[in-house]
């Protein structure tokens, strides 16, 4: 389906349809998910790249913000997708 080597994981919410404009079903079967005891196993590794892509006003009232994760904004999606490593696993939040 990608034609780049990415591993995309959703944590949370209906991420594919704010990112890819289609409805969340078609894409959400084909995308792995995982648990946040899996993330948090994994928050240490190189090859983690952990994206907070909540919408700004949920971002605002957050109190709670992973460590270590890039804030991008989801309507935004075709200015930073080039932008991403191609050879380490995405993970991608927004709740």
């Amino acid at each position: 389906m990608f034609p780049i080597r990415w591993t995309m994981v959703f944590v949370a919410g209906v991420l594919a349809a704010a990112i890819f404009a289609a409805p969340a079903s078609a894409y959400m079967e084909q995308v792995p998910r995982m648990d946040k005891e899996a993330l948090k196993a994994m928050l240490e590794s190189p090859d983690l790249v952990l994206l907070d892509i909540r919408g700004g006003q949920d971002w605002a009232a957050s109190e709670i913000k992973i460590k270590g994760a890039e804030r991008r904004d989801p309507r935004d999606f075709d200015a930073w997708k080039d932008l991403l490593p191609r050879d380490k696993t995405l993970v991608l939040y927004c709740a």
